[in-house]
């Protein structure tokens, strides 16, 4: 915010009928380290929450329009077979959420971010389940372009999926965040460690000198995708955490 999209995409929409989102508090059992300062109480101002969205709505709309610019300018130039287009963003954002606004948390909400690849080899407009991180961006264009991977890449090339969108690619994969959100140059008291599996997110808060965890989430997508409980203190959960923390360490250590 604020957004500033121009008028005509603003009125594309029915303010009246822009969806709002229901889970306007913070999760049950959160830690207070997961949260952040940019507090928002949707329910109280249901007219700024419902103004706030129509808004997202018209600046997804006018970014979608300078998109097509580009990809139109591609195909009026002849160069859409000789270019990989990858479409994705930094972080996702709360507009309500959770009671917040804003980014720098560790929920599925900022975690997960929209992604498109299209190749001249490549595009179906198919849609994969599979598990990517930024990361992978990188090395997925070094083997579309034909080029020698460093093999000191954190990343992994995602080729694959492109070739089969039901493959399997990553169990888990890696988010984090510091706290304070902006260490302004120096280092951070805290880290969040952030894995999401098919069914899981699981988050270790740790001290960012020491490495002892300082709190832990866990939301289960199969029941709760707006991750509205922290179930890891959860009796039928203990299963689940050996193989959450291994997974987590892992993708820490790389």
């Amino acid at each position: 915010t604020p957004f500033n999209a121009p008028k005509k995409y603003w009125d594309m929409y029915d303010r009246a009928a822009v969806p709002v989102p229901d889970n306007l508090e913070p999760p049950e059992n959160v830690p207070e380290i997961a949260l952040t300062s940019s507090r928002y109480d949707g329910r109280s101002k249901p007219d700024e929450l419902r103004e706030m969205h129509h808004g997202h709505l018209a600046a997804i709309s006018y970014l979608d329009t300078q998109i097509g610019k580009v990809l139109t300018e591609l195909d009026a130039l002849g160069l859409r077979d000789d270019t990989i287009i990858v479409f994705w963003s930094d972080h996702g954002l709360h507009l309500g959420e959770h009671g917040l606004t804003r980014k720098t948390t560790a929920f599925e909400l900022d975690a997960a971010v929209p992604m498109i690849v299209v190749t001249p080899e490549h595009g179906e407009g198919q849609r994969t389940g599979a598990l990517v991180e930024l990361l992978d961006v990188y090395p997925t264009l070094v083997e579309l372009c034909g080029l020698e991977a460093s093999q000191r890449l954190e990343g992994r090339s995602f080729v694959s999926l492109l070739e089969d969108p039901g493959s399997d690619f990553k169990p888990a994969v890696l988010t984090q965040t510091p706290r304070p959100n902006y260490p302004k140059g120096k280092m951070p008291e805290a880290m969040g460690y952030s894995i999401r599996t098919d069914r899981f997110r699981y988050t270790e808060w740790r001290n960012f000198e020491t490495g002892s965890v300082l709190a832990k989430e866990l939301y289960d997508h199969g029941s709760d995708p707006l991750e509205t409980v922290n179930v890891v203190a959860g009796e039928r959960y203990s299963v689940f955490l050996p193989e959450l923390e291994r997974q987590l360490e892992e993708l820490v250590k790389r």
